[in-house]
């Protein structure tokens, strides 16, 4: 049954929407049932996080069982409203003219006709005149094209936006005039139970996935790549961490690193210089660590640090200081 057919305000429909996606949002309830009543209320949305928290994932989970297009835009300098609304196609107009056959839609105009959802990534990256565009559409659920007319948006057609709060270098503040027209939503990150179960699903590495990695093997590794990725978020030198899936690329590149070193088993006991299966299992987690992580990490420019060090810090406390909280399984 399509959205088109029921309405997104169809109650009946929204609570069988609900109870479909509750096993595709791990750890996201609270923010899957707001953004379900918003946008069943007929409401834009703008969620607020920094990357890694589900956002684009629980708007396209919303999208897909609704059966309605899901368009995606990244919001950047170059986002003109002639890119967002489309335009004739220029060799076409010097044989034809203007013509409606020779319009080809933008991502606004497609989502407005085809009633979808218009999800920009990076909203606040967006230019102020791209921004006031969307206001016409917000307000009126129409916009006016010359030379094409006014288009008209079907039932379920909205605009989510998404920004991360952290991230300052390109961005532009919004106005009041956009802030009134959204609704809002935070997301921080999900606890850390929530994020071994998506790191154990994304990786194959779950208790049931019957994967060729030892069962102690798996359960170590997506452990301790959860408690190594959380670490970058509460390090003092850090402005933003790494998100869940610094965590999935640890563990995907450690567990082949590990095949090529021929290792097993995460080893037992307190890590030391010594040459054991302990010491060559943590430190191919720390190689692994570089790889996966110190792209993703934002340090405090005066900290005087770098992500590298960073992460030999986290690994090292992991693993030396608090032998303890890295035990095997």
């Amino acid at each position: 049954m399509s959205a088109q057919s029921t309405g997104l305000r169809d109650s009946s429909h929204v609570a069988r929407v609900r109870e479909s996606l509750g096993h595709r949002v791990v750890g996201r309830e609270r923010e899957l049932d707001l953004v379900l009543a918003a946008v069943a209320a007929g409401r834009d949305i703008l969620l607020e996080g920094p990357p890694g928290t589900s956002k684009s994932t629980i708007l396209r989970a919303i999208a897909e069982e609704w059966g309605i297009p899901f368009v995606l835009v990244e919001g950047n300098a170059d986002l003109t409203p002639s890119k967002l609304l489309g335009g004739h196609d220029p060799a076409r107009v010097l044989r034809e003219g203007y013509r409606d056959e020779n319009f080809t839609d933008g991502p606004l105009v497609r989502a407005m006709r085809e009633g979808g959802f218009l999800y920009i990534e990076e909203f606040n990256r967006a230019p102020d005149d791209t921004l006031n565009t969307l206001l016409t559409a917000m307000a009126e659920r129409q916009v006016t094209i010359p030379r094409i007319g006014t288009i008209t948006a079907q039932p379920t057609f909205r605009i989510i936006g998404s920004m991360n709060p952290y991230d300052h270098v390109g961005t532009t503040r919004l106005s009041t005039s956009v802030h009134d027209r959204f609704n809002r939503l935070v997301l921080g990150y999900q606890d850390a139970a929530a994020e071994h179960r998506i790191v154990a699903w994304r990786t194959g590495l779950g208790p049931d996935a019957g994967q060729d990695v030892p069962a102690r093997l798996a359960s170590a590794l997506v452990s301790d790549a959860v408690a190594l990725t959380r670490a970058t978020r509460e390090h003092e030198d850090t402005r933003q961490g790494s998100s869940v899936r610094g965590a999935i690329d640890l563990v995907l590149v450690a567990a082949q690193l590990l095949n090529l070193h021929g290792l097993d088993t995460p080893g037992e006991g307190r890590v030391s210089a010594e040459d054991t299966p302990r010491r060559r299992y943590a430190d191919a987690l720390l190689d692994a660590a570089m790889v996966s992580l110190s792209g993703r990490l934002h340090v405090d420019e005066a900290a005087g640090t770098t992500p590298e060090r960073v992460l030999r810090e986290i690994w090292e406390d992991h693993f030396i200081l608090r032998p303890a909280a890295a035990e095997p399984g």
